[in-house]
C-alpha cells in the first residue's frame, strides 16, 4: 500500500494505477473487478476496516464488493441511484449500451450484494464529504477533505497512460451515461480548488492548479 496522506491509501494493483481502490480511515473506497478480490483483501489484512463504499456501480469498481465484504463482515454502502443494482447484481443501466460496455461487464463485474446505506450529498465517510456527480454513471460520487483539500474523483476523470504518458483525459464516451452532465460535474470538482487528486485509474495526481486547468479548457 502507498500512504497518500493522512489515513488515506492507495491499495497495489496489478498492472499498477490501472484500476484502483483505497483506503480512507477504516472504509474500504472501492472494490475493482471481480478477480482483485485476493489481491485487495491480502492488502487489508491488519487494518481495520468497518466498511466499503464505492463511487459508482460500474464492473471495475463493484467486481469484488460481495467477495470483500462477505471475507470482512463489513456494510456497503453506495450512491443511493445504484442501489437497486447493485443488490441484484444487474449493472446494465449503470452503463451506455456499447459492445466494450457489455464485455466489461462479463469480464469484470459481480455478484450483487445488499447495501447498507444510501449516500447522497453531503454526507460523510471516514471524514470525507459525499459530492454527488453524475454523469460518467447515472449514480457517482466523489469523496472531498477540506482540511488538505483531497479528493477522490471516481472516474469523473482519469489519469491514466494514453499513447505512452500519463495525462488527465475524460471517461470514454463508450463507458459513460451522459458525458455532457459528467463534464458539469467535473466543473463542480474544480471550484472546490483540490489540491491532491485521486482517481479510479491513473496514479495521484498533486498539482491542483493543472487539474483546474484541464477542467477549464473542456468545451
Amino acid at each position: 500500500m502507498e500512504q497518500i496522506a493522512a489515513d488515506v491509501y492507495l491499495l497495489d494493483g496489478s498492472p499498477r494505477h490501472a484500476i484502483n481502490v483505497y483506503l480512507v480511515g477504516d472504509v474500504l473506497v472501492d472494490a475493482g473487478a471481480r478477480m482483485d478480490k485476493k489481491r485487495i483483501l491480502r492488502q487489508l489484512r491488519g487494518h481495520t476496516v468497518t466498511a466499503h463504499a464505492l463511487t459508482h456501480v460500474h464492473p471495475d469498481h463493484q467486481g469484488a464488493s460481495h467477495a470483500v465484504c462477505e471475507a470482512l463482515g463489513i456494510p456497503l454502502w453506495c450512491p443511493e441511484a445504484g442501489v437497486a443494482a447493485m443488490e441484484r447484481g444487474d449493472v446494465a443501466d449503470q452503463s451506455p449500451d456499447t459492445w466494450i460496455a457489455t464485455l466489461s461487464r462479463r469480464l469484470f463485474a459481480g455478484p450483487g450484494h445488499p447495501v447498507s446505506r444510501a449516500l447522497r450529498d453531503g454526507d460523510e465517510v471516514a471524514g470525507f464529504r459525499v459530492i454527488d456527480t453524475p454523469g460518467h454513471a447515472p449514480s457517482h460520487i466523489a469523496f472531498w477533505r477540506e482540511s488538505d483539500r483531497l479528493l477522490i474523483v471516481g472516474d469523473v476523470l482519469t489519469h491514466a497512460n494514453e499513447l505512452g504518458r500519463v495525462r488527465l483525459s475524460e471517461p470514454r464516451p463508450s463507458y459513460t451515461v451522459d458525458p455532457a452532465l459528467n463534464r458539469e460535474s467535473a466543473r463542480k470538482l474544480a471550484r472546490l480548488n483540490p489540491e491532491i487528486i485521486c482517481f479510479g485509474h491513473g496514479p495521484v495526481l498533486r498539482n491542483g492548479r493543472q487539474f483546474q486547468e484541464f477542467i477549464a479548457q473542456l468545451p
